[in-house]
Formats: structure tokens, sequence, C-alpha cells
């Protein structure tokens, strides 16, 4: 299976966090799935850090850098892609990754129940 991770999966990923479910804990660390992290998820964690709104460490790039993941650039089709969604969801960030979702086939890492309007799989985490 191929994952896609939200940016808030990432995060609790990354801090080992207990709010992670088991379910999407063992579908990340199961070395039989691919797993993806989104540029846009990248970006918003740090348009987050630059406002003050989240800590991250000094070391974030090099910590992504280790985690046994891909990242998923955003393309063209990505973006246009954008333009077919539903308006079910306004957060840009989120409407990227259900994009990259769709255009990718991927299975989406995530607690954001109005994601699932999108009908696209998904893990809950």
């Amino acid at each position: 299976m191929n994952l896609l991770l939200d940016t808030h999966v990432l995060l609790w990923w990354l801090d080992d966090h207990p709010t992670l479910s088991k379910v999407a804990r063992s579908a990340i660390a199961d070395g039989g799935n691919l797993v993806f992290i989104s540029a846009a998820a990248i970006w918003e964690i740090r348009i987050k850090q630059a406002l003050g709104k989240l800590e991250i460490p000094p070391d974030f790039r090099i910590i992504l850098d280790q985690q046994p993941c891909e990242t998923l650039p955003i393309t063209a089709d990505h973006a246009h892609m954008i333009s077919e969604l539903p308006a079910y969801h306004r957060d840009p960030f989120d409407r990227m990754l259900v994009a990259q979702a769709k255009v990718e086939g991927l299975t989406l890492v995530t607690r954001d129940k109005h994601l699932k309007q999108y009908k696209i799989p998904i893990i809950e985490a």
C-alpha cells in the first residue's frame, strides 16, 4: 500500500506521539508500504513555524531526510486536480493532499473527518 501522511500525522509520527492510532502507526512502520511526505505538508509546517504557531527542532530537515519516506513534490497535475474537487474542505494544504492522493493513487493517513467526503482511501490516524 502507498501512503500519504497528513501534516498532523507526520508530526505525530516524528514525535512518537501516543495520539497516533495503532493502525496508522503500524501501516507507516510496515516496510512493505511506501510512505510519502508531501511538499505541501512541509510547506504548512514551515509556515506555522515562521508564524510562531509551531516549534520544530532546528535540525528538522535532517530528521525528515532520515525517515524511511519519499518526498512527494507538488506537480501541475496535482494543481489541476484541485479544480475537480468539491468544496468540502477549504484548507488549501488539505485540498492539495487530497489532490495528490487522487492523482497518485495513494491512501491518505489522517484524522480529519472532513476528508472522508472526498471518497479517497483513508487510514484513520
